[in-house]
Parts: structure tokens; sequence; C-alpha cells
């Protein structure tokens, strides 16, 4: 399964699993830019996935809302590099609406996924990484898988949280990743970091698709370090 394959697996179980859950999004009810919602409007309805306006403000406005009075809201932005019209709306309103009611509310059945990242055409408007605003945010949970299998879990994790989370994908890792995923349910812990490879010397952190290239370099570092 590649990563757009493993998103699509988790949106569906997730619809599947959860009758209140609701996915929207620019484009989404044709199956999205990506494909990644492909046939899921076909097998859960019109009412259930659907395309909104071109509005990144209304799309996030409109997802708190639904957080809100208890849907499972699955909002798309389209492109990262577009989510900055909904930033008042994400900080200021999701990321704060359970800490001013003093725990009466929240919106914490947010989830906003959204491709980042550049794949070498995109120009400036398709292929920025914004993702670093977000963490300084209290409030939000900031999510970045690093392959298919981790996109399913972790993206099933992310929509039944109890706080709102934003999940960016890597659009470069799309159709690049492939590797044996679960067709079942599950979920992968937000609340601990995956040691991909251990060592003695030095720890070297990061998330995402740089995981990849990480990787490469540090076994580069090891076998040149062992000659």
């Amino acid at each position: 399964m590649n990563l757009v394959g493993a998103i699509n697996n988790a949106l569906y179980i997730a619809l599947d699993t959860d009758p209140t859950a609701i996915l929207l999004g620019e484009d989404v009810g044709f199956g999205g830019v990506f494909r990644a919602a492909v046939d899921l409007q076909e097998k859960f309805g019109k009412s259930r996935v659907f395309n909104t306006p071109l509005c990144e403000q209304g799309i996030a406005g409109f997802a708190v809302g639904l957080a809100s009075e208890g849907s499972t809201a699955i909002a798309e932005i389209q492109f990262a590099d577009y989510i900055f019209p909904a930033f008042d709306q994400i900080v200021n309103e999701a990321a704060k609406y359970r800490f001013r009611s003093g725990g009466q509310f929240d919106c914490g059945k947010l989830t906003i996924r959204t491709p980042y990242g550049a794949v070498g055409h995109g120009g400036l408007y398709h292929s920025q990484s914004p993702e670093a605003y977000f963490t300084h945010t209290p409030g939000l949970r900031v999510i970045v898988p690093r392959s298919p299998y981790q996109a399913k879990g972790l993206l099933l994790s992310s929509i039944r949280c109890p706080d709102p989370v934003i999940f960016f994908e890597p659009k470069a890792l799309y159709r690049a990743a492939k590797e044996m995923v679960p067709v079942n349910d599950f979920e992968i812990s937000l609340y601990h970091a995956d040691v991909v490879m251990e060592g003695s010397d030095i720890t070297v952190i990061g998330y995402g698709a740089q995981l990849g290239v990480l990787e490469k370099a540090c076994k580069k570092a090891r076998e040149e370090v062992r000659r």
C-alpha cells in the first residue's frame, strides 16, 4: 500500500466505525486532487463526505463548529500553503476552545489534514512546510507521518484523539513510499517517538519525509566510522 492509499484506507475506517464522522474540503467529494478521498462519497453519501467553497477560513471554522457540537470533523486543506487564511480559526478558536470555557466545551474531535512539502515542481504556493508555526500553539497536536504504515495508524489515532490535531501529509511520499500495511483497524500512539535506529554517540531527530534521508545519512556515517 502506498501512502495516499493508506490515508484513504484510514479515512474509510474512520467513517465506517464512527457514524458522527464527517469529511469535508475542497474537491473531497470527487476524491480530492491527490485521490486520498476516492470513492468515499459514493460509500458514505453526500451528507458525510462533501465539497466546500474555496475558503480555508470557512473550512476550518465550519469544522470547529462541527466538532464542538459532537461530530468527528475531518477537514482537508488542499495544500498546506493555503492554511494561512485559516490560521486564526485554528490557533485562536480550535486550540483555545477548551481552555477559554474552563473545560466546559471543546472541539477535540477535530482533525485537519493537509499535504505539505515540495515535490520538485510545485512552485512557491504548492511546496511549503508550515508545520513549525503550529507547534508553538498550546492546545494543538501536530502529527507528521513518515511512511504508509505510520500514516494509517497515526491518522486513525489523530481522528480519535480528544484534542484538535493538524495532520501534515508528506505529499512527496504519497506514491513514492510503499510498504505492507494491515487493512484492519489499528492505531499508533501519539505520545511516543519512534526509534528508527539505535546507537550510542549521537541523537538525530526528524519527522515526515526527511526521516528517509536521515536514516540513509546515519547508515552512511556508521559505515564510514567502522572503516
